[in-house]
């Protein structure tokens, strides 16, 4: 048994002759981790698509590790400079934005929602506009596990609540109602796929290691690592790998260090707190920043 589903390299779960570019972009708010971990030194960060090692490479050290190697050297493109690339979530994610068109989501009223600046009046916008019967029905089937196993395998499914579709819809009219869309990149990013930034680079180097998270600070040398962005490596692993994972980050963090751990699951009695609602991208529905000892 596989101790994390994304050693398969795809969603499905099968890992077949040729490992798949998963992430074009993370919808992960890398001011969260801005914010925590100032005045750390050394970073541990999960690869994926280099968004979040590259904000962060603006004030800290940072090693970027990635078991997908395929991720892995698409990261090290985007920390070059090179454009954002298309990858199986970004597949996704157009195909939904396809289908709201029947929900009555033309591309005008969205282009008018993202505009708006002013979160009460985004709030009354959304619903009024956007959040409609056909939406939300159309939205709870595309989420419902039935259609969900068509993707994703078991193991990245078993954290989410059945009633995933309602769950999201509340997180992000939660969203809606916090952040103005019209300085949201994520909004315009998750709504009309559109990037409104050049590419960028990386502020200075980052170093990226092929390896699973908890093997990789197994190895590591202790007290090494002074922050961890771990992503949301947890949803879809086993209870035994997130020990593991949790037993190295300890190992290889300094006195001090503190962790942010992502999840697409409804957070925990133990979470020690929940940022979830900051983020821009709206879609967690847990943030937590931790002790990492």
């Amino acid at each position: 048994m596989k101790e994390t589903a994304w050693e398969a390299g795809a969603f499905g779960g099968a890992a077949g002759r040729r490992r798949a570019l998963l992430f074009g972009r993370m919808y992960e708010d890398p001011e969260i981790e801005r914010a925590a971990f100032r005045g750390r030194r050394r970073v541990f960060a999960i690869a994926s698509a280099g968004c979040t090692a590259m904000a962060l490479s603006q004030d800290h050290e940072v090693v970027a590790c990635d078991i997908n190697p395929v991720q892995l050297e698409y990261a090290r493109r985007r920390l070059a400079g090179t454009p954002r690339e298309t990858g199986s979530a970004e597949r996704v994610m157009a195909l939904a934005r396809r289908m709201a068109v029947l929900a009555g989501w033309s591309e005008g009223r969205l282009r008018e929602f993202l505009a708006l600046g002013d979160v009460r009046e985004q709030g009354e916008y959304w619903r009024r506009h956007l959040d409609t019967w056909r939406y939300r029905t159309g939205f709870d089937l595309l989420l419902s596990p039935r259609w969900l196993r068509l993707v994703y395998s078991s193991e990245l499914l078993a954290f989410l609540p059945d009633d995933f579709g309602r769950v999201l819809r509340e997180r992000l009219a939660r969203g809606f109602a916090t952040h103005p869309n019209a300085t949201n990149p994520y909004a315009r990013a998750l709504l009309l796929g559109e990037e409104k930034e050049a590419p960028a680079a990386a502020a200075s180097p980052v170093e990226l290691v092929e390896a699973d998270a908890a093997s990789f600070l197994e190895r590591a040398a202790p007290g090494s690592f002074d922050a961890f962005t771990l992503s949301n490596i947890l949803d879809g692993a086993t209870a035994a790998y997130r020990d593991r994972l949790w037993s190295a980050v300890a190992r290889a963090a300094a006195p001090g260090a503190i962790a942010v751990l992502r999840s697409f699951g409804e957070p925990s009695a133990r979470t020690a707190e929940n940022c979830a609602a900051q983020d821009r991208s709206m879609l967690w529905g847990s943030v937590e920043i931790r002790a990492a000892r």
